[in-house]
């Protein structure tokens, strides 16, 4: 028994600091958002947490577009790698669909946008793409 309540402790540990950084990301300073942004990157990539991440995901589908939309460069470049592993969380279903279908007219738009760092378009080029393969319900 001993083992279990260790283990739920530490669950509850890693979810905790996972709100920490998906609170970050609304912070006024660009380099607390990019910390939180390589956190995220590391935790969504090594483990599957697609059920904490389904209560959550309207709140972080918000603020990875906030960072998308005032970001530059570095920031801009690390959001699209995390919403390309939220994809990946949420899977092909309704939600997998709704976070890219929320986001891909801002994916465009930085992908398309001269004055954008190469970093953040190619960022944002492999999310529309990795998205669009995963979750997007329309053919076209």
């Amino acid at each position: 028994g001993g083992e279990a309540v260790g283990e739920q402790g530490q669950e509850e540990e890693v979810e905790d600091r996972l709100k920490e950084h998906m609170d970050n990301l609304l912070d006024k300073s660009a380099k607390t958002r990019q910390v939180a942004l390589q956190s995220l990157r590391l935790a969504f990539s090594s483990k599957t947490i697609s059920e904490f991440l389904l209560e959550r995901r309207l709140m972080l589908t918000d603020s990875l577009e906030k960072c998308l939309k005032k970001g530059k460069g570095e920031e801009q470049a690390l959001a699209g790698t995390v919403l390309t592993l939220l994809c990946l969380q949420m899977g092909s279903g309704p939600e997998g669909e709704e976070v890219f279908r929320s986001l891909k007219p801002l994916l465009v738009s930085v992908l398309t946008d001269s004055v954008a760092s190469p970093s953040a378009r190619q960022s944002c080029a492999t999310a529309l793409g990795m998205c669009c393969y995963i979750a997007a319900a329309d053919l076209e």
